[in-house]
């Protein structure tokens, strides 16, 4: 198989990120130098020290927002596929089948024989399961429409290849997202920042809590809120609950749900419905210090790491597919609630990275885990 290397948009715009940072750092040391050192500057401060004020907050408005355009540029905040997000005619392909030989030549090939050219692809074979994955990016020159169910049927047809999953989508295509929150919001704030700067490719259509706590944020962000507390006095039970959101789901043709902190455990019915398309944050190291109160355990045990866990929720509580983890060290002199507080900054920044591969077609189930192409 021939390969070709490009040189990537996002490389090219390596010069001009270097600009936008810093002629930022430049601008802000010159303008905070001169506040400090220029006599006549002085002088007019104490004559309009209101004038001033508004005068140095839109000067630092300006920097912020520079300086906001350098990171949204960056290819490690934006994610990799920036470029694509404004191209109707690139695709991402996904499959997964037992593994053979000749799979990748099947693949490049009926790509190339539809006019689609590939910009990137990975590919990784299970050895114990022998099960073959792989995820490829390509592109048309011309406009290319598809069935997705068709296209499976030609593929399988003309490579001979069978028992696969396979998913084909455009790669600007946002997955619907409904976020479900209780009454910790540091997630939902965090992936709703996210969204509106740009920098996670997801739509979020609606907000679902068993809390009336962060209406005012989701009416901020211009989201409708549903509130679906359980009261059995009233008859709102856990199965009217669970019925109402997936008349949402329906309603809102949601893709994924994102659970942001929801601690409500869901039933088995809602996870079959929902499979492979529901993301949990575990406030933990998944297996250690279950339950409630993770980080009181963990101080009591005297860790030394803490960490949380992104995974797909299935019917056995939090064992799903682990899709990314990460950890901080701390040590003894950190109180239970500073361990909270780092503890949710890494909660944030896991749950926004699972979110953000999954919408961009990076993982793929493999059995009880994942195969992620980050």
């Amino acid at each position: 198989m021939a390969t070709c290397l490009l040189r990537s948009p996002l490389a090219q715009r390596s010069s001009s990120l270097f600009t936008y940072s810093s002629v930022s750092r430049s601008f802000r040391q010159v303008a905070t130098s001169s506040l400090r050192t220029t006599p006549q500057l002085q002088k007019q401060i104490a004559v309009s020290p209101r004038h001033f004020q508004t005068s140095s907050r839109q000067l630092l408005r300006s920097l912020s927002q520079l300086e906001s355009m350098s990171e949204a540029q960056n290819p490690q905040v934006a994610g990799q596929e920036a470029e694509a997000a404004n191209d109707t005619n690139s695709f991402i392909l996904t499959l997964s089948c037992p593994d053979r030989k000749g799979i990748v030549h099947a693949v490049t090939g009926f790509l190339a024989q539809r006019g689609l050219n590939i910009r990137d692809s990975a590919q990784f074979g299970d050895p114990i399961t022998k099960r073959f994955f792989m995820r490829v990016h390509a592109e048309s020159d011309i406009p290319f429409t598809f069935s997705q169910s068709a296209l499976k049927a030609e593929f399988e047809q003309q490579t001979g290849i069978h028992s696969l999953d396979f998913e084909f989508h455009n790669a600007n295509e946002k997955p619907r997202t409904l976020i479900m929150v209780s009454k910790i919001g540091h997630c939902l704030n965090d992936l709703l920042f996210r969204v509106s700067s740009g920098s996670l490719p997801i739509d979020v259509p609606v907000i679902v809590s068993n809390h009336a706590d962060y209406e005012a944020l989701a009416a901020a962000h211009k989201i409708p809120f549903v509130h679906l507390p359980i009261d059995t006095k009233a008859g709102k039970t856990k199965e009217w609950q669970e019925s109402e959101i997936l008349k949402l789901c329906t309603q809102y043709k949601i893709d994924l749900v994102v659970l942001a902190r929801y601690m409500q455990i869901l039933s088995p019915k809602l996870c079959e419905v929902m499979s492979g398309r529901i993301i949990n944050i575990h406030h933990s190291f998944l297996p250690s210090f279950k339950g409630a109160r993770p980080y009181h355990q963990a101080y009591e045990r005297g860790i030394k790491l803490i960490g949380a866990t992104a995974h797909y929720v299935t019917a056995d509580l939090d064992e799903g597919p682990i899709i990314e983890q990460d950890v901080e060290r701390v040590n003894h002199a950190l109180p239970p609630l500073e361990l909270t507080k780092a503890g949710a900054d890494i909660e944030a920044r896991v749950l926004a990275r699972a979110v953000r591969w999954h919408s961009e077609r990076r993982v793929i189930l493999n059995g009880a885990k994942t195969v992620v192409f980050n």
